[in-house]
């Protein structure tokens, strides 16, 4: 059986991101071809793998993906043959198929014509920040009403919004986990200048590096630099050797985040339990079925500080959003961090 994977960019805005499904709705309806599911680069849901696993749940045996972009960038020439290698060596009895861009065709030539000679009404743009502002004030407003599985204190509660912001999804307001020295464990290692270490590209592109370098820290991920190196003796990933390979050559390293590969936050624990690595943070929130649960309830026991979400959920957008958090609240746009007044070092939740 064959699918299509519409694979978009992805937005901040949950309603920005409808317009993929309602894309994808349209060629299931005029081709020949019933399963058409769509998956997001960054910042929406499901993510790209998270996409192919949904088309490999349905029966497809051949997966099309079809980069929802306008030219050939640094996404589709890096990232996604990246993510696709993956997928081959999980999949290996599933056939991908990788096709351009939408790029330039006189079809979207047609398209811009036939809108221009529309009558378009002015409308008020609002500036991002507005859009931002208004997101977060309709998140406070539904989370009034949601049931929450722990309480947080007002810098964590930040942070589980911009999660939401980021995928559109309450139920974070549940699963998501603090150590409760966490929040100032991150905001110590960035205005101390520390770097942040994660597992894939994709976390790293969508991270402020200004915020970042501000304080004089960079953004590390060594997973190219495992070359031809998919696996070793001991069978690794190449986001775990990717991990390796940084904790080696740096000794700068002040927060890890994981968004994607449940066995580099093994090897995280792992250097951490057994070699002497001591970051200052560890946010390790893969999403997925297989490994993903379990690392994050390995996680949720130990004594340093560290943030995650149970369950499935998670993801590059999550680990995204909780970096680009801490960095907004480095910078002194958010509140201020809050004293643990019972001196309490355990998880909460």
């Amino acid at each position: 059986m064959d699918a299509i994977l519409l694979l978009g960019h992805g937005s901040r805005l949950t309603e920005a991101n409808m317009g993929l499904r309602h894309m994808a709705h349209l060629v299931r309806e005029m081709g020949d071809i019933p399963l058409v599911e769509v998956a997001f680069l960054q910042f929406g849901r499901p993510d790209f793998f998270e996409g192919i696993s949904n088309c490999i749940s349905k029966g497809a045996r051949k997966i099309i993906i079809h980069p929802y972009l306008l030219y050939e960038g640094r996404h589709f020439q890096e990232d996604i043959a990246e993510m696709i290698e993956e997928v081959e060596k999980k999949y290996s009895d599933v056939e991908f198929v990788l096709t351009e861009p939408l790029g330039v065709h006189e079809n979207i030539a047609k398209v811009v014509l036939e809108r221009s000679k529309k009558d378009v009404k002015k409308v008020r743009i609002l500036k991002p920040h507005e859009i931002e502002k208004r997101s977060l004030e309709i998140i406070t407003e539904e989370l009034k009403d949601y049931p929450q599985e722990t309480n947080f204190n007002a810098t964590e509660l930040d942070i589980v919004k911009r999660v939401i912001h980021a995928t559109g999804d309450l139920d974070f307001a549940k699963n998501m986990r603090f150590h409760s020295d966490a929040v100032e464990a991150g905001l110590r290692a960035i205005k101390n200048g520390m770097d942040i270490l994660v597992d894939v590209q994709m976390v790293k592109a969508g991270i402020n590096k200004r915020l970042l370098q501000r304080w004089g820290g960079k953004v590390i991920c060594r997973i190219q630099d495992t070359g031809y190196r998919i696996q070793d003796e001991e069978n690794k990933t190449r986001a775990e050797i990717g991990i390796e390979i940084a904790v080696r050559k740096n000794n700068n390293i002040g927060i890890v985040a994981i968004g994607n590969a449940p066995t580099a936050l093994y090897r995280v624990m792992k250097l951490i339990r057994n070699e002497g690595f001591k970051p200052e943070l560890v946010i390790g929130v893969p999403s997925g079925f297989v490994r993903a649960v379990e690392s994050k309830e390995v996680l949720l026991y130990m004594k340093y500080p560290f943030i995650t979400s149970l369950g499935r959920k998670g993801g590059t957008p999550v680990a995204v959003a909780i970096l680009n958090a801490l960095l907004k609240m480095a910078e002194g746009g958010e509140n201020p961090i809050a004293p643990n007044s019972n001196g309490d070092k355990s998880q909460k939740g």
